[in-house]
């Protein structure tokens, strides 16, 4: 168990520094050829902090455990909210400000909808696979007019992209860090699968449990480390961006590709418990972000109340394993 224990450590830390030479490399590289700030931002830095949930999915499934791909996408998303935003606000309140933002909460609730619709029958198979990449496609050519139409120059979160990529990486540099992440990301998803694989088998628990907790935690550090970082820099705006646009992908991206491998048949608690708690923490921070009637705004006392939700999720989740 222990050297178990010992390899899913090191694949989650090879994992996260893979996935963030990854971003690094591809936002350099974009910057390079001149892509506007804002479009880097909504979808390669999206897609990018989603990479390693997206290769964990793909190893999942080759590997025969793709529970572990299902619970991943599902508990990276309740972990960017209830632990990433909560730890992020805990240290420094978060204002909102984006126009950007406003418009993209409608569709998440929108992309969690559709998936909470596919998902209704019990399994995830290549239909609803193929449905979701349809919608990923859509989802992107939405950003990209989003990105260049309906964003004014003063919006906050187009000026903080700005400002972040002012600083990018030499073209030679972004090219050895992209492919250095390709090269890694997989290397280190085989290596924290094959372990949680192996510990959810000694303990007695399903792959879907350990995809919700261990590995979606770990998975979820390419976005802690943004949001923390935005939110001490007073990029709030970026950091709750990058949490939006992550969840987007995890479901659209991640939990597509377990479907369009393979019929998957759903645990139970994947309806009953893991959605309805996606969703619960989603409105919380809508509620709490949106702004009704001005920048809306996290403050500790929010942020504590999204963690707490989180403890008692993960809380949930052992005492449910354990009996």
């Amino acid at each position: 168990m222990l050297i178990y224990i010992a390899l899913l450590i090191v694949g989650i830390v090879l994992l996260a520094w893979s996935a963030e030479r990854f971003i690094a490399g591809a936002v350099g590289m974009a910057h390079h050829f001149r892509i506007a700030p804002l479009i880097i931002g909504l979808t390669i830095v999206a897609l990018g902090t989603s990479a390693p949930e997206i290769f964990i999915s793909i190893m999942s499934v080759t590997q025969g455990n793709p529970g572990l791909a299902i619970g991943n996408a599902l508990g990276s998303n309740i972990a960017n909210i209830g632990l990433v935003l909560g730890v992020a606000a805990l240290c420094r309140p978060m204002q909102v400000h984006s126009t950007t933002l406003r418009r993209e909460y409608p569709i998440l609730f929108l992309i969690m909808l559709i998936t909470w619709g596919l998902l209704l029958d019990g399994s995830l198979d290549p239909i609803d696979g193929i449905i979701l990449l349809i919608c990923l496609i859509g989802f992107f050519i939405w950003l990209v007019w989003l990105a260049t139409r309906k964003v004014t120059p003063q919006d906050p979160l187009r000026q903080e992209f700005e400002r972040e990529l002012q600083h990018t990486l030499p073209i030679k540099s972004a090219i050895a860090f992209f492919i250095l992440g390709l090269i890694l990301l997989p290397i280190s998803s085989h290596i924290l699968v094959f372990s949680a694989v192996n510990i959810a088998s000694q303990l007695g628990v399903s792959d879907v449990v350990i995809g919700l907790t261990i590995v979606a935690i770990g998975t979820s550090l390419p976005e802690m480390a943004a949001s923390l970082i935005g939110s001490l820099k007073g990029e709030h705006d970026l950091a709750i961006g990058n949490i939006l646009g992550s969840n987007m992908f995890n479901l659209l991206a991640v939990l597509a590709i377990p479907g369009l491998l393979q019929s998957v048949p759903l645990a139970s608690s994947v309806l009953s418990r893991d959605m309805p708690i996606m969703f619960g923490l989603t409105i919380v921070l809508f509620l709490v972000a949106y702004g009704f009637r001005g920048p809306g705004c996290i403050n500790r006392w929010e942020g504590a109340l999204l963690l707490t939700c989180y403890g008692a999720y993960l809380t949930w989740i052992v005492i449910a394993a354990i009996h």
